[in-house]
């Protein structure tokens, strides 16, 4: 469909609270499409959120399979989720995180090590998947989008834990 803009922090837009998609429909699979194309357009991501391309539904592609941390570990590859909730977690763990939308900095985030997430598929199918590792908390992270969260809002420390990006 199209590669759209990500919207950078502090734009307003990535702080609200995303509605429901309450109807599977064409709009809805162009949405997944869309955000699918702009995470491949950027070649570095491995997720991107609804509210980061400016619409305010609950929507999140991810996908660590391309990714040095991601083949490491077993992962279920593209993911298109529609209305996700994670309902279980297990463990804790410090990783250090970016964001398309806060592209200057990095931080060290608490993420759960284990969880089970349910959300429809691009085919409109719910379906319930047992994530781990790398996969996990780049759920996790795109989730937060959905709920108005970016990664600096679950640093512990923005003195201690947040770090300037080095610029090539």
């Amino acid at each position: 469909m199209a590669v759209r803009e990500v919207l950078i922090y502090p734009d307003e837009r990535l702080k609200q609270v995303c509605k429901p998609i309450d109807q599977f429909d064409d709009s809805a699979r162009e949405l997944l499409q869309d955000l699918v194309d702009t995470m491949l357009a950027a070649g570095h991501s491995v997720g991107v959120a609804a509210p980061q391309i400016g619409a305010i539904r609950r929507a999140v592609v991810v996908d660590v399979s391309h990714s040095k941390l991601g083949k490491k570990q077993q992962n279920h590859g593209l993911l298109q989720m529609v209305n996700p909730e994670i309902i279980e977690t297990e463990g804790k763990q410090v990783v250090r995180e970016g964001c398309m939308s806060v592209p200057d900095y990095t931080g060290n985030v608490t993420r759960a090590e284990r969880i089970v997430v349910q959300f429809l598929n691009e085919a409109g199918t719910l379906q319930v998947i047992r994530s781990e590792g790398f996969e996990a908390i780049a759920i996790q992270h795109e989730l937060d989008h959905l709920d108005g969260f970016l990664f600096l809002d679950r640093v512990s420390s923005l003195k201690t834990d947040l770090f300037r990006r080095k610029q090539k």
